[in-house]
């Protein structure tokens, strides 16, 4: 009984619970971007997206841009609202949050590839991000959690 009322509440609350804490998340990282030395990725950032402009864009414009693209993604995320644009924005910024590992090896890696240093789990650890920006995705044409699934056909057969 408290077992079923339990799964209930999460099945009800846990999908709009995990999109409004991803999105502080994202409007936290993307704020503390707005003021130079208070992000421990400022650096591995603007590097990076200097590799991908092949130095055209410089740091004192792609760190705002960032800063601005991520609090974009966590208003949206925590208000609901245009979350077919804002997880496009969400799975294109987790795409360049990856390339560290690949441009800095050095930097991202203590011994390749299997211990990475704290940057590279700083990174890793977007995994996590990734997922939960999927399976809110799922949602965005009304899918959800049911606490009892109902039967699919297959298990109707066995």
């Amino acid at each position: 009984m408290v077992d079923t009322r339990i799964t209930e509440w999460m099945a009800r609350y846990g999908i709009i619970l995990m999109r409004v804490a991803l999105g502080i998340i994202f409007l936290w990282f993307g704020a503390l971007k707005f003021f130079p030395g208070l992000s421990v990725s400022d650096d591995l950032a603007t590097r990076t997206i200097s590799m991908l402009s092949l130095n055209y864009i410089s740091p004192s414009v792609s760190l705002p841009v960032l800063a601005a693209w991520e609090c974009a993604i966590g208003l949206g995320l925590i208000f609901g609202k245009f979350l077919r644009v804002t997880l496009l924005l969400l799975f294109l910024q987790m795409m360049g949050t990856f390339l560290p590992l690949v441009f800095f090896l050095s930097e991202t890696w203590t011994h390749f590839p299997y211990e990475p240093s704290l940057e590279g789990q700083y990174i890793i650890k977007n995994l996590i991000l990734l997922g939960a920006g999927i399976v809110v995705g799922a949602t965005v044409r009304g899918g959800k959690i049911t606490a009892e699934p109902k039967p699919t056909h297959e298990a109707e057969i066995k």
